[in-house]
């Protein structure tokens, strides 16, 4: 049975202070709801990464890191390895955010990379992709997402999947207050999961979990939820407002 997943992105946001204050009131918050079968994660800056594995340590809260590098070490300045990741016992990673693909010039060929070296030590994958508004515009969306999975993912064995989750983000509808509707996330979701059906088997598409990235807040929550296909969100704003997250939380 796929999980439910609500995964909060804190991108370049909250100092360590702030970090730590965030996740001692997400703990207390989540600690007497029923969440049933749903994983809460956290993607804390780099810097304050180990605290906050420290504090949710035991908790509700799972935590993982917003990138990695596809190599285990060596001369790339300012870059963090799996192994690093692991060393302060966090497992979990979010790879290809549309963010890292526009600003940082990533690659589906190195998404590729991360996602086999990510996979190797055993940590599991939130991978993101989706189009831009200019795709959708043109009807070249489905293409689009066609590609970044079958460059980024579909090198990776059946069983590897087993530590992958898939983020759609319509590039479009992250930070501009767009979002999205239900019906057009699910024709995703389910496009995407009929790719996996085709490349993998049924029972394999059945089994990954397909998050919604693009402007989730309280008020959108439950409704796109309700999709089928649709299982949790990748979150950027509303998870740094506990109310906020722990309101999408709750819409499951």
């Amino acid at each position: 049975m796929r999980k439910n997943i609500v995964a909060g992105n804190w991108k370049m946001n909250n100092d360590l202070d702030a970090s730590i204050e965030l996740v001692h009131e997400l703990i207390l918050a989540t600690d007497d709801i029923e969440i049933g079968n749903t994983r809460i994660v956290v993607a804390p800056t780099f810097v304050n990464l180990q605290k906050v594995r420290e504090i949710s340590a035991g908790s509700r809260i799972e935590v993982a890191a917003q990138n990695m590098h596809q190599e285990s070490n060596g001369a790339f300045t300012g870059e963090i390895s799996s192994e690093m990741l692991l060393n302060i016992e966090v497992n979990d990673v979010i790879l290809g955010h549309s963010e890292r693909r526009e600003y940082f010039n990533e690659t589906d060929e190195v998404l590729a990379k991360k996602a086999s070296k990510a996979i190797e030590n055993e940590m599991n994958i939130i991978f993101c992709f989706g189009e831009q508004l200019q795709d959708r515009k043109s009807g070249n969306h489905f293409k689009i997402v066609e590609n970044q999975l079958k460059k980024g993912l579909f090198h990776l064995t059946a069983k590897e999947f087993g530590f992958v989750v898939l983020a759609y983000e319509p590039v479009w509808a992250i930070g501009t207050g767009e979002t999205a509707s239900p019906e057009q996330a699910q024709e995703m979701h389910a496009f995407i999961r009929g790719l996996f059906a085709d490349k993998y088997g049924k029972e394999i598409s059945e089994e990954i979990s397909i998050l919604y990235g693009g402007s989730v807040k309280p008020n959108n929550a439950k409704e796109i939820f309700s999709k089928p296909d649709v299982d949790g969100g990748l979150i950027g704003g509303a998870a740094l407002k506990v109310d906020d997250f722990l309101a999408i939380i709750k819409a499951f």
